[in-house]
C-alpha cells in the first residue's frame, strides 16, 4: 500500500501527483496506467535505497523542504528528475522547472536550497 503520491487536483495543476516514469517526471492523475504498461514506475517510497535516503530527500529533510508535507513527495520526485535531466543550472532555472509543484504552505526557499544541495552532491552536468 504507497501512500506517498498524492491525489492533489485532478487536472495535472499542482504536482502533488508527480512519480517518475521511466525517470521522467509525470503527473500521474493525468495518466493512464495502460499506456505505462511494462514502464518502470518509481514513487517516493522508491527512492530510499533500504534505510538509506535518496540524497534529495536527505537534503529536503536538513533544509526544511516541506511544512505541512502532503506536497513533499511530488516535490522531491519532480527534483530528482530535474537534476538528472541537468536543468537545475542556477535558482532561475530550478525556480522554472519545478513551477509545476505547489507548496500551499510556501517552503519554496527551503525547496531551493535542497535541490541546490543534493545537485552540488550529485556533480550532476546542467543544461543552459
Amino acid at each position: 500500500h504507497l501512500t506517498g503520491s498524492k491525489k492533489g487536483c485532478d487536472h495535472g495543476q499542482c504536482g502533488a501527483c508527480t512519480v517518475l516514469i521511466n525517470g521522467r517526471r509525470v503527473n500521474s492523475c493525468l495518466t493512464l496506467a495502460v499506456v505505462n504498461d511494462g514502464a518502470e514506475i518509481t514513487t517516493i517510497e522508491g527512492l530510499a535505497n533500504g534505510e538509506q535516503l535518496h540524497p534529495m530527500q536527505a537534503a529536503f529533510i536538513k533544509h526544511d523542504g516541506f511544512q505541512c508535507g502532503y506536497c513533499t513527495p511530488g516535490q522531491i520526485c519532480s527534483a530528482v528528475a530535474l537534476v538528472k535531466e541537468g536543468h537545475a543550472k542556477d535558482d532561475a532555472q530550478i525556480r522554472e522547472w519545478m513551477s509545476g509543484n505547489i507548496c500551499r504552505c510556501g517552503a519554496y526557499v527551503n525547496i531551493l536550497a535542497a535541490i541546490k544541495e543534493a545537485r552540488d552532491q550529485s556533480g550532476a552536468a546542467v543544461k543552459g
